[in-house]
């Protein structure tokens, strides 16, 4: 069902003109030749159908999405859907490859096996070793969302964490690119944060660029997690509680520890390593950096992958995504970059190159970035305050590097003229900046890193792929790994008492 444009869409131009995006169906068929799985239930009705399954019903049947060209724009035609169809296949030349490889292996088995000489023999056991090895590397279903999505596929699926009076709930589109080769599972998370922009454009950059063929693993991504706030141009949820304050959630808690619950166990869960995207807030912008807690080793190998990109450490506060991916064993980064409500250029392109080259180090891709001088480690970071209200400008801009007791800003009473300065208590460099505005005492204005000794930081180990090691017939053990990752977040979940949202760090 499709959200009225006059109804629903608030005074924020980009939620407007994003409606009838977010409107269109999973999987909308992109041209005459392509069929489309689009968002149903577990036994194959439409979606919006009232329609009551269990658990177990649930898991027992999966659509199987068939791949479709990410590259080209949903349109407003309503898709064909396919009512359990289990017919709909994979790419055909990624089966028909598979199905070589396998009688390729037999018969090179069998030529070893009848010992047509020894030279024969010789030659069979390694042909049959190769393409065994070949065959191996080609990559698994990816269970996700109700969803079986074929090796060397690229699909969009839907998450609903059914928050809404019925009928009336948007879905949140999530695109799936599961490559040919095995690999990683990463996952893109843009907008938990409604007004935050930035991130919504790298996440459709990196995903619309992917090659399902070339790919080694999986890539998620989630350019809209917080469509509630999305549509109304705001940071909050229509609770006016921080989604990034609820992790791992609570099925049986707040509208926020609902949505955050169900996110978690049924996106998160299923990925090996997690790039949040986020931006400043409250007209504040952030230099492109990565938030990332330094004493644990798999994050530190995955901030080795973005480049000369500054990175800060920092274990994140409770309740956000990152912490708590981090503490079940996810190794998840926040990449910050520019203000909310507003789309930079130069903070995007920075994000999505940071991105493909994170791909390139995992091995996921087989693309070469340049990047300029390293960029330095912060460990501690401070923010400078104002201590009068008044009218901000700033004297230095983001990304320089200060010396303590420089010159920050300046703030004058409009009403008085007296005129206060923002010093700076340290040597390091500008790695967030309050835009020019109204000020009142105590704001925080300038958030300035300070580099850490190398001795501080864990030496770097490599990610752990836990979810495309399973073979096929083996769909069972892929459930028992997110039971035991979800039995971790229902342990934390278990210690959190629900707070009144505050303004702090990601």
């Amino acid at each position: 069902m499709k959200i009225p444009l006059k109804s629903y869409c608030m005074p924020a131009l980009l939620s407007c003109a994003l409606l009838p995006l977010l409107n269109a169906q999973a999987a909308e068929p992109l041209d005459d030749e392509q069929a489309v799985v689009v968002s149903t239930t577990a036994n194959g009705e439409d979606a919006a159908a009232p329609v009551t399954l269990t658990a177990a019903e649930q898991h027992a049947v999966l659509q199987r999405a068939e791949s479709i060209d990410l590259g080209k724009p949903l349109t407003e035609v309503e898709p064909a859907i396919q009512k359990g169809d289990s017919s709909v296949k994979a790419r055909p030349h990624v089966e028909s490859q598979l199905g070589a490889m396998k009688v390729k292996a037999v018969n090179a088995e069998a030529e070893n096996q009848q010992g047509r000489g020894d030279d024969a023999g010789h030659e069979g056991a390694p042909a049959a070793k190769e393409v065994a090895t070949a065959a191996s590397e080609l990559a698994n279903p990816l269970v996700l969302l109700g969803a079986e999505v074929p090796p060397a596929t690229s699909t969009r699926l839907m998450w609903s964490p059914s928050q809404g009076f019925a009928g009336l709930y948007s879905p949140t589109p999530v695109l799936v690119v599961n490559g040919a080769h095995n690999g990683p599972t990463l996952c893109l998370t843009a907008a938990i944060h409604g007004d935050e922009l930035n991130g919504i454009e790298m996440v459709r950059r990196v995903m619309y660029s992917l090659d399902a063929d070339e790919l080694r693993g999986a890539v998620i991504g989630v350019p809209i997690v917080n469509l509630q706030g999305f549509h109304r141009g705001t940071r909050y949820l229509t609770d006016r509680r921080d989604l990034n304050r609820y992790f791992p959630g609570d099925p049986s808690g707040s509208s926020a520890a609902r949505i955050a619950y169900s996110f978690f166990h049924e996106v998160i869960a299923h990925c090996d390593a997690v790039v949040d995207l986020h931006t400043g807030s409250f007209y504040r912008t952030n230099l492109p950096q990565l938030r990332a807690d330094l004493t644990k080793p798999q994050v530190v190998k995955l901030t080795k992958g973005f480049g000369s990109t500054v990175v800060l450490h920092g274990e994140g506060s409770s309740g956000t995504l990152r912490h708590e991916a981090v503490a079940v064993g996810i190794p998840t980064v926040t990449l910050e970059a520019g203000g909310p409500m507003l789309l930079d250029e130069s903070s995007v392109s920075h994000g999505v190159k940071a991105i493909r080259t994170l791909l390139n180090q995992l091995d996921m891709l087989k693309q070469f970035s340049l990047w300029g001088d390293p960029e330095p480690v912060y460990y501690n970071s401070v923010w400078e305050r104002a201590e009068q209200g008044g009218i901000l400008f700033s004297r230095v801009k983001l990304g320089a590097r200060v010396k303590e007791g420089q010159l920050l800003g300046v703030i004058t009473d409009p009403i008085t003229n007296v005129r206060s300065e923002i010093l700076s208590k340290h040597h390091g460099r500008v790695l967030g900046i309050a835009l020019n505005q109204v000020v009142q005492p105590g704001f925080a204005a300038y958030h300035v890193g300070i580099q850490a000794p190398e001795e501080q930081v864990s030496k770097p180990s490599p990610v752990t792929i836990h979810h495309q090691e399973a073979k096929p017939a083996e769909s069972a053990q892929s459930a028992d790994e997110v039971e035991t990752v979800s039995g971790a977040v229902e342990t934390q979940a278990a210690k959190k008492v629900e707070e009144a949202p505050v303004e702090s760090s990601k």
